[in-house]
C-alpha cells in the first residue's frame, strides 16, 4: 500500500546554485602500476591456486611458526625443541681459553642436531643458554660473584656457529664425526659374514650418509639396495672414487704465540699450519679411498653382477656367438646367397668390361687402317706427274 509523503517547502532564502567560476581540468590518462601488499597477495594466491580461505589459513600457520621461532623461552614454550639439553658437570667446568677443544653444539644444547641445526635453531638455543647462564642473573640469585667461564664458552660457540665459514671449519673436525671415523669397519669385522647381505648394508649405508655432507657435488648417490642395477652400482663407485670434498682442517691450526710480533714466528707458524692441513687432507682422502675399496670388495651386488656376466659369456660361447642352430643355418644360407649374387655381379661386370675393351680395340684398328689408307692416297698424289 503506497503512502503519500509531503515534502517540506523550500526556505525563503534559497536560490539555485550558480555555475562554477573555474573551468574543469582536462582529462588526463595515467598508467597504474600493480604494486603493494594486496597485489603481492593476489599473485601468491594465483600462483599457488589458493582460495582466500586457504591463503588466510597459510598466513595464520606462518604467523604461529614465527611466534614459536621468536619465543623468548620465558613462558615455557618448547622453542622448536632446541637448547634444552642438560649440561654435565664436566661441560660446566670447561676452560673458556681452550675453546678449540670444546664441542660447540654440546655447549648450546644441539648435540642431537649438530650440523643439521638451522640458523634459527642456533639462535634460539643461544638465547636460552644466555638466559640460564648469564653471570648477572646468577649473581642476583645467589648474591655472589660467579665464574663466567661457561658463559664465555656459550658466547664463543655462538660466534663460531653463526659464522658460515668458521662453522664449516668446525664441522670438518667435529669431535663426534672424528670419533665415528675411528669406529669405521675393517675387513676383519666381516670375517665369516661375507654372505650376510643385511649386515653389509646396515654397516656401510650410515657411513656413506655421514660422508655425503662433505661433497661439493650434489646430489650424492647413496649405497642403495641389493637389487640395484649394474648401471646404478657402477655410478655409485665412480662418484665415490672421484669424491670431491670441501672438508678442510683450518680449525686445528695452531695460533701464533700471544704477544709475539716477530714476523719470522708468524711465517713459521703459518707454514707449519699449511703443511699440517695438507697432511690431514691427504690422510682423509686415503681413509675414504680405503673405505670405498673395502665396500667394493665386500659388496654382494658386485659378486652378483660378475656372476651374471660370467653366465652370459658362457651362454654366448655355447651358442657360438649367441645364436641358435636355426639362426646359424639361416645366416649361413643368407651369406651363401649374398656370395653367389656378388660373384654373378662381378662376372657380369667383367663380361661388360671385356665387350667394351673388344669394341674399343676394333675401333682403334679401324681408325689405324683408315689412317694408313689416307696416307697411301696422299703419297700417290704426290708421286703423280704434274
Amino acid at each position: 500500500m503506497a503512502t503519500l509523503v509531503t515534502l517540506p517547502s523550500l526556505p525563503p532564502a534559497w536560490s539555485p546554485p550558480s555555475e562554477p567560476a573555474s573551468s574543469i581540468s582536462p582529462l588526463v590518462q595515467r598508467r597504474l602500476i600493480p604494486a603493494g601488499a594486496a597485489y603481492l597477495a593476489h599473485i601468491k594466491r594465483t600462483l599457488n591456486n589458493h582460495t582466500f580461505d586457504e591463503y588466510d589459513k597459510q598466513l595464520e600457520e606462518e604467523r604461529k611458526r614465527l611466534e614459536l621461532l621468536n619465543a623468548d623461552g620465558l613462558n615455557g614454550e618448547d622453542d622448536l625443541g632446541v637448547g634444552d639439553e642438560e649440561e654435565s658437570p664436566e661441560l660446566l667446568l670447561l676452560d673458556a681459553k681452550e675453546w678449540k677443544k670444546q664441542d660447540h653444539y654440546q655447549v648450546l644444547g644441539l648435540s642431537h642436531l649438530r650440523y643439521k641445526a638451522t640458523p634459527e635453531q642456533i639462535k634460539i638455543a643461544h638465547r636460552k643458554k644466555v638466559l640460564k647462564h648469564h653471570p648477572d642473573k646468577k649473581a642476583g640469585a645467589s648474591h655472589t660473584t660467579n665464574d663466567d667461564a661457561f658463559f664465555k664458552c656459550i658466547q664463543k660457540a655462538n660466534e663460531v656457529l653463526t659464522n658460515s665459514e668458521r662453522r664449516r671449519q668446525f664441522d670438518s673436525v667435529d669431535p663426534i664425526c672424528l670419533s665415528l671415523e675411528e669406529d669405521d669397519p675393517s675387513a676383519s669385522d666381516f670375517k665369516g659374514r661375507e654372505k650376510d647381505t643385511a649386515f653389509f648394508f646396515k654397516t656401510f649405508a650410515p657411513i656413506f650418509e655421514r660422508e655425503a655432507r662433505f661433497s661439493k657435488k650434489i646430489p650424492v648417490p647413496m649405497l642403495g639396495e641389493n637389487d640395484d642395477s649394474k648401471e646404478n652400482v657402477h655410478a655409485f663407485y665412480d662418484f665415490w672414487y672421484n669424491f670431491d670434498s670441501w672438508r678442510s682442517f683450518e680449525y686445528l691450526d695452531k695460533e701464533v704465540n700471544e704477544g709475539s710480533d716477530n714476523r719470522d714466528d708468524k711465517r713459521y707458524t703459518e707454514k707449519k699450519n699449511k703443511s699440517e692441513r695438507a697432511r690431514r687432507k691427504k690422510d682423509d682422502i686415503t681413509r675414504l679411498r680405503n673405505l670405498v675399496d673395502l665396500t667394493l670388495g665386500l659388496d654382494p651386488r658386485i659378486k652378483r653382477i660378475k656372476q651374471e656376466e660370467k653366465e652370459a659369456r658362457e651362454a654366448k660361447k655355447k651358442t657360438k656367438g649367441g645364436m641358435s642352430a636355426a639362426e646359424q643355418k639361416a645366416k649361413a644360407e643368407e651369406d651363401k646367397r649374398k656370395a653367389e649374387e656378388e660373384a654373378q655381379r662381378k662376372e657380369e661386370e667383367e663380361k661388360v668390361a671385356r665387350a667394351e675393351a673388344k669394341k674399343a680395340k676394333t675401333a682403334a684398328a679401324n681408325a689405324a687402317k683408315k689412317a694408313r689408307r689416307q696416307q697411301r692416297a696422299a703419297d700417290t698424289d704426290e708421286a703423280a706427274p704434274s
